[in-house]
């Protein structure tokens, strides 16, 4: 086995220097470091992270919470795209990742407890903002460091945040279904305890207000981030008296559900009932028909997340951040012009 004495023999340094490369002491010239790191990648030398970590008080990990079990949230393509995102910042840190894996809010939060008494991480990526969370009131108490992927309910100035304008983008979205002649839009969004769907909908019902439209509550349906919340609120939606002409979907795997569904019961898209949708997951677009539907830059959100948790993590007075990713509609294929007679019907 290669061992540090190999390697400071090889690159002509003694063990302690090649021991601060590895710990990337700033004291050590750009010069030596090339040619240290040149003789560990040749010799095929990988240093002992733990027993480093140990003497810097530093795990160089990173914990990802979920909004649900792993099995159930990793259905939904936003999910390994977020973290995606997360991974391309973490590797180039040299950062590892640790994901939970619980079943229900009691195992997550277990989890969450054990990674921060265990001293498995340094931080904690929150994928959600859920009113009255524990995890969060948890991590506040502690004051260990974590970031939202979300707005906070409270404490917005003490929190550090990624986001969306998600009630801006459920105004724009909504927006484009009134600007083609739909009148009768309803809105189908996930749990109510979750800031995205709050955000969203108050987007959703400003735009009809401003346009002078009913928001009846028999509209407003919330179901699981899942194909089988789509096909759910759609069963609801058609057996309405009068049903709605277009949809206002909150998530692109939801939409799938509710086009297989109107599918299933003799409706067109566009042409019986125009559908718009949020994320632009990679399944919106090879759908058929291709959903148009807000870019929220998913990916981004989960660089952005991770870069300032590990800000976080390496000064601890780094200051609160609110970090708004820009959004974009995708004009694509589910939206058609409602016609007058109709629309005003």
């Amino acid at each position: 086995m290669v061992t540090i004495k190999d390697v400071a023999r090889a690159s002509g340094v003694s063990p302690s220097t090649v021991s601060r490369v590895i710990a990337d002491n700033p004291r050590i010239s750009e010069e030596t470091k090339k040619k240290v790191r040149k003789a560990m990648k040749e010799m095929g030398y990988y240093p002992n992270i733990s027993a480093r970590n140990l003497v810097v008080k530093s795990t160089k990990a990173i914990g990802v919470i979920m909004p649900s079990s792993a099995d159930k949230a990793l259905q939904n393509p936003f999910f390994p795209e977020i973290l995606r995102g997360i991974g391309s910042i973490i590797h180039d840190m040299q950062y590892s990742l640790s994901l939970s894996t619980g079943q229900t809010e009691e195992e997550i939060f277990n989890e969450v407890q054990r990674m921060v008494n265990g001293s498995y991480v340094d931080g904690v990526i929150l994928l959600y903002s859920r009113k009255d969370d524990r995890v969060v009131s948890f991590l506040r108490e502690r004051d260990f460091p974590f970031v939202l992927v979300g707005r906070p309910f409270g404490h917005q100035h003490t929190i550090t945040y990624v986001d969306t304008d998600n009630f801006q983008a459920g105004k724009e979205i909504t927006n484009h279904l009134i600007a083609h002649g739909h009148q009768k839009i309803a809105f189908v969004g996930g749990s109510q305890d979750l800031h995205v769907t709050i955000a969203r909908k108050a987007g959703y019902i400003a735009a009809l207000e401003a346009a002078g439209l009913d928001t009846p509550a028999d509209y407003q349906v919330h179901a699981d981030f899942l194909r089988s919340g789509g096909r759910m609120a759609v069963e609801h939606l058609i057996s309405l008296e009068t049903p709605p002409t277009g949809l206002v979907v909150s998530d692109d795997l939801m939409s799938l559900g509710v086009l297989g569904t109107l599918e299933d019961k003799g409706f067109r898209v566009p042409k019986d009932m125009s559908l718009v949708s949020f994320n632009n997951v990679y399944l919106s677009e090879i759908t058929s028909p291709a959903l148009t539907t807000v870019d929220v830059q998913i990916y981004e959100l989960g660089a952005q997340s991770a870069k300032a948790l590990i800000e976080k993590t390496q000064n601890e007075n780094e200051p609160t951040k609110r970090i708004i990713i820009p959004h974009r509609i995708i004009h694509r294929d589910s939206v058609e012009e409602q016609p007058v007679d109709e629309a005003g019907s």
